[in-house]
């Protein structure tokens, strides 16, 4: 198959996603397709041009990768560099490519790629792609609608509530929280901006790195315990896997930097805590509607109770990440969990 694996954007995962497609494109083009690893926002050249036969020059024409750096990226500097500084987010030639493609491979993370606006163009742009629609995307990028969906299905998540820029409050007391609490962006990922407050003064600073990347937060109870993942594939959940950070707790430096935490697949667990916790992950998948693979977080306190957290529409696929070590434990390697991907996803074309 020709495929364009979607990368980069303006998202502050933008380095993470890179990353996750340099891997996904290299498993493809093993696996015999012709691939072209592509930014969705700075695009091919510098305009529009004809781009026939361009699957022919794919290893020609795709973007080449570093490693992940252990800051976010500077997205202002970003927009900058993208030379023909047009307002329209996808870059020259980036919609022709993925017209001409079989399918594209989404490989972004972050803003744009998982709120569910991409899978909208390319749904009225006629083209096909990897993961769940726009709408569940969207659903579950909102860190505060999917909180009320598990809610509403009886899936444990812990007490919060949502704060918008112009309501901001400084004073936990008055919204029914306490210390230690997390404040954390309402549609952000990998942990940029997430901040654990233990007094007033921790608090304010938090609320002003959070409000530094979004409008709108979720401030929610700290639930000190364990951190755990559970991956799902065509609705039924793929084994769990626990994170245990060597220092701090599970933020963007420690998911990215190799060594930063221990990860054990299958978790050491007893079996009816494990059946639990890929039921809710498995019922997370099923309401929010994520019909293709998703990854769902967790955490377990020193009582056992389990606590999700959020879901990952588009789970990363770097060296670190868990969904493929999920996989692995159950005999799929990484490259054919990327076909496995596109087969799942190629279903609901077929009608």
């Amino acid at each position: 198959m020709n495929i364009v694996v979607l990368a980069g954007g303006l998202s502050t995962e933008r380095d993470v996603s890179f990353k996750t497609g340099s891997m996904v494109s290299k498993a493809l083009k093993e696996n015999g397709h012709k691939v072209i690893l592509l930014d969705v926002f700075m695009g091919y050249h510098d305009e529009e041009e004809d781009i026939t036969g361009i699957f022919d020059r794919a290893d020609e024409i795709s973007i080449k990768v570093d490693s992940i750096p252990e800051v976010a990226p500077d997205l202002e500097k970003v927009k900058a560099s993208r030379k023909d500084q047009s307002d329209c987010f996808f870059g020259p030639n980036v919609i022709g490519m993925c017209r001409m493609a079989d399918i594209v491979f989404m490989a972004l993370h972050g803003e744009n790629g998982e709120n569910g606006k991409i899978q909208a163009a390319f749904d009225l742009l006629g083209v096909r792609y990897t993961g769940s629609d726009y709408l569940s995307s969207a659903i579950a990028m909102n860190k505060g609608m999917a909180k009320q969906f598990f809610l509403a299905n009886g899936i444990p998540t812990p007490r919060g509530i949502s704060m918008k820029k112009e309501a901001r409050n400084d004073d936990v007391s008055t919204l029914g929280l306490c210390f230690p609490c997390i404040v954390k962006p309402c549609c952000g990922g990998s942990s940029i901006g997430v901040t654990i407050a233990h007094d007033k003064a921790e608090f304010t600073e938090a609320l002003d790195e959070a409000f530094r990347w979004e409008d709108e937060l979720i401030i929610e109870e700290f639930v000190e315990g364990r951190e755990f993942s559970v991956g799902v594939m065509d609705g039924k959940a793929l084994p769990v896997i626990e994170i245990a950070p060597i220092q701090g707790f599970y933020d963007y430096k420690n998911k990215y930097k190799a060594g930063s935490a221990v990860e054990t697949c299958p978790a050491n667990l007893p079996e009816e805590t494990t059946k639990q916790m890929q039921h809710y992950a498995e019922g997370v998948a099923r309401v929010i509607g994520l019909d293709t693979y998703s990854r769902t977080d967790f955490l377990m306190n020193g009582d056992g109770e389990l606590f999700c957290l959020e879901a990952n529409t588009l789970p990363g696929m770097t060296p670190t990440s868990l969904l493929p070590q999920e996989a692995k434990a159950v005999g799929m390697d990484f490259n054919r969990l990327c076909e496995k991907i596109i087969e799942i996803s190629l279903k609901k074309y077929r009608g």
